[in-house]
């Protein structure tokens, strides 16, 4: 029901369904390494961080985006 309706939507602003969730999986991965990258740095591993320490670092790759 709601795909259906996500689907018209996309298709009445004209955007392809296909490239808009090839960009956000890009941008997914992108800010992950980002922070996966960052915790390694500090010498720890992702499954000693709380979310809030990985929000931190998530929020930061947010802004060196395009």
């Amino acid at each position: 029901e709601n795909d259906i309706f996500l689907t018209f939507v996309l298709r009445f602003l004209n955007i392809n369904s296909e490239d808009a969730l090839e960009k956000t999986n890009k941008k997914f991965i992108s800010r992950f390494n980002y922070m996966e990258q960052k915790i390694l740095a500090q010498g720890k591993a992702l499954a000693d961080c709380s979310l809030s320490e990985m929000d931190v670092f998530w929020n930061e790759a947010k802004k060196f985006e395009n």
